[in-house]
């Protein structure tokens, strides 16, 4: 899942391919249409895809790029949920990894939703539409041209570079980062990681406005409130009807309001985006900053839930279920209530809060889903001049503001591993055109070919060149 965040129109990135001097022919083009149509012919959905054979589809252009069989491993948990990681080596093997991550299930599609096959690469109107196109077999798509145009070249990184392409990261199927992490960390361990499934580039009409990078997330989190009692006959109402008690304790849940609290890359996003926001917005997020920060700054912000989620841990009611029958009393209801958690804020903490909100002993509270903790990453001046070099080598250089995911991604994993990770999706994605999960999920023609780009520049300056 990757965050939008609406800057206004007027700076425009304009990318063009470029091949270094001296370099093997390589059309980038051609390859990344030809991986993406690929991918997305490759079902990787929960209910009847194969992450194993997306693998070995790439790991097969891999081999043919003269990586080593020994550089190459398709493992995971069973035949059907395999992870591919490819090593390239670098001139340097006493410097650590640099991991570079993408997912590549995908979500269902039912065809009858769609006005195409969802699971055909279809060019129409200037788009490339298939389910992954943006939600993240396109990102990977990027990675993978990017690396195999540096095998033409004969690049030799500084250090090794390691692509770790997953399967669960969309839920349905066992995790593959996790599994990696837990049966295979020697292949992926890393000194930082840049995860395409995070951050981007948002657009507006097509043109470039900013470049968001993903330092941090928050922690998915879901509590069940449950109400019991001895029912009876509808025609004898009382006073301690389930029903009544749990909505009463979710009118509590839903009138709390969580205190604002900024971290690293929050605090940076709010400073950095405040000049290009302008007007009484700018203002307000500069304001939110100060001390203790403006209370009427920070109320006119809350009113936006994205800006509203990047201060506060959040709760909210999804699921709702109770009673057996319309003419009896309630003798159980019950409500799931998903919480988003900042970094830093444990879970069994949440808990406790919830539970003195709700401040009814007839109402239970258990945990039903949790997460690791996924603590922010440190900023870092070689990732950012990284993502400026990649973007100024080709055009104008956008903004770049660090994020805070308020949705999920495996670099929740990464990070809580002890690995620094940084969500950096070069595709550029129209802020009104967000199809992640959606019908007729598209990328635009254009911004993937400029995200090939940018993804070949961007790894080149994090990897610190050599010069055979």
């Amino acid at each position: 899942m990757r965050r939008i965040s609406a800057i206004p129109a007027g700076i425009i990135w304009m990318m063009f391919a470029a091949n270094p001097c001296g370099a093997q022919a390589f059309d980038q083009r051609a390859v990344g249409r030809a991986i993406l149509k690929e991918l997305i012919e490759t079902n990787t959905t929960p209910s009847i895809g194969n992450t194993t054979r997306a693998a070995e589809l790439i790991a097969a252009r891999f081999r043919a790029a003269g990586v080593p069989a020994a550089d190459i491993s398709v493992v995971g948990p069973d035949s059907t949920h395999k992870n591919l990681v490819v090593r390239i080596r670098g001139a340097d093997r006493t410097r650590k990894q640099i991991l570079l991550m993408g997912h590549l299930d995908v979500v269902e599609a039912e065809r009858s939703d769609w006005s195409i096959d969802p699971f055909a690469l279809t060019e129409r109107d200037g788009y490339y539409y298939g389910r992954g196109t943006q939600d993240i077999k396109g990102g990977v798509t990027t990675f993978v041209t990017a690396l195999l145009r540096m095998r033409a070249e004969r690049f030799t990184p500084a250090r090794d570079l390691v692509l770790a392409l997953t399967a669960g990261e969309e839920g349905g199927m066992p995790n593959g980062i996790e599994w990696l992490l837990a049966n295979r960390r020697e292949l992926i361990d890393a000194e930082f990681c840049i995860n395409v499934d995070g951050g981007g580039i948002d657009s507006e009409d097509g043109n470039s406005v900013v470049m968001n990078m993903q330092a941090a997330e928050k922690v998915y989190f879901d509590v069940v409130l449950t109400v019991k009692n001895r029912g009876g006959h509808s025609s004898l109402p009382r006073p301690d009807n389930a029903i009544n008690t749990l909505a009463r304790a979710l009118a509590r849940i839903e009138g709390y309001t969580f205190p604002v609290e900024f971290n690293e890359i929050t605090r940076a996003y709010f400073q950095r985006a405040a000049p290009l926001r302008g007007g009484q917005l700018g203002a307000d997020l500069k304001a939110s900053l100060e001390g203790t920060g403006n209370s009427s700054a920070i109320a006119r912000l809350s009113q936006d839930p994205w800006f509203n989620a990047q201060m506060r841990t959040t709760c909210v009611a999804t699921m709702l279920s109770g009673g057996h029958a319309p003419n009896a009393l309630p003798q159980t209801a019950t409500a799931n209530v998903n919480c988003r958690r900042l970094p830093g804020l444990m879970s069994d903490s949440l808990l406790r809060l919830l539970t003195n909100v709700v401040a009814d002993t007839s109402v239970a509270l258990s945990v039903a889903s949790d997460s690791p903790q996924s603590p922010a990453s440190p900023l870092r001046a070689d990732v950012e001049q990284a993502v400026r070099v990649a973007s100024e080598a080709v055009g104008p250089s956008l903004p770049l503001l660090p994020n805070m995911e308020t949705g999920a991604t495996d670099g929740l994993y990464t990070r809580n591993a002890g690995i620094p990770t940084y969500g950096l999706y070069g595709i550029a994605i129209d802020v009104d055109d967000i199809r992640s999960h959606g019908r007729d999920e598209r990328i635009r023609v254009v911004a993937f070919e400029q995200g090939q780009e940018f993804a070949y520049r961007l790894i080149k300056a994090i990897s610190t060149p050599v010069t055979p």
